[in-house]
């Protein structure tokens, strides 16, 4: 064989250098270090955002999620979801937050989603009459088909048109003070104003209520459309009104 192309094998595991067939400590380590696995969420939780067409409800969930704000948001079809983990109580909580249509003919689709739900945000625009004079509307479908352990919040959006407001404050106080259990509290997606305070304020309440013994996987298994393919039971609770 031609000598230029007599070259030596090395033996497994030397290096070029020809030093120990074992690797150094440090690479030693590093081919041992696993990727641990991340913390499993403590609780499991689903909200739903309803309210009447073009209020801001999928600017809200976007702005919450993503910190993403959409000028020309198409309106939702059914409905539509994000998950967002966040940790309060020194518990980490994964939310899966429901988005739903808000025009009446997707009604039959979206009421499914609130039997599940721990906790519904109800938003109306301040600036248009009717999104308001709807709210009794979307009370009686919580009424119908939500848990009545459901936290609820009302929710004024839109607070950066505040030139061109049409309902006041004090009269959504007055709406809100009318529903057992239900806050209230304006916001501005666009300006990224409130959003956070709404839906940790909401998850904070959610958590207050439940009692310390609830393990994960008991919480885990009672919300049945936390995943987007879950079966929905095919039984509705009795109905139950919560206003005054």
């Amino acid at each position: 064989m031609d000598p230029r192309y007599d070259i030596p094998r090395r033996a497994g595991g030397v290096g070029v250098s020809g030093g120990s067939a074992n690797c150094s400590p440090a690479l030693g380590a590093a081919s041992r270090r696993r990727k641990m696995p991340p913390r499993p969420a403590d609780y499991k939780l689903q909200i739903i955002i309803i309210g009447s067409r073009g209020v801001g409800k999928t600017s809200l969930m976007e702005r919450f999620t993503d910190d993403t704000f959409c000028e020309a948001c198409k309106s939702t079809v059914g409905v539509d979801f994000k998950i967002k983990t966040v940790e309060l109580r020194g518990k980490k909580i994964r939310l899966q937050i429901w988005d739903t249509a808000g025009q009446e003919r997707f009604n039959s689709i979206t009421s499914a989603y609130y039997r599940g739900a721990k906790g519904i945000v109800l938003v109306y625009d301040i600036t248009k009459q009717e999104t308001f004079d709807d709210l009794p509307k979307w009370m009686k479908m919580i009424d119908k088909y939500a848990s009545e352990e459901a936290e609820l919040l009302l929710v004024g959006n839109k607070l950066d048109c505040e030139s061109d407001r049409i309902i006041g404050r004090q009269q959504a106080e007055r709406f809100a003070s009318r529903i057992s259990g239900m806050r209230f509290c304006e916001s501005s997606a666009k300006d990224n104003f409130n959003v956070d305070e709404i839906f940790l304020k909401l998850v904070d309440d959610i958590l207050a209520k439940m009692p310390l013994e609830i393990h994960n996987n008991e919480l885990s298994n009672s919300i049945l459309s936390l995943q987007p393919d879950a079966e929905v039971p095919p039984e509705l609770p009795p109905p139950r009104m919560r206003c005054c």
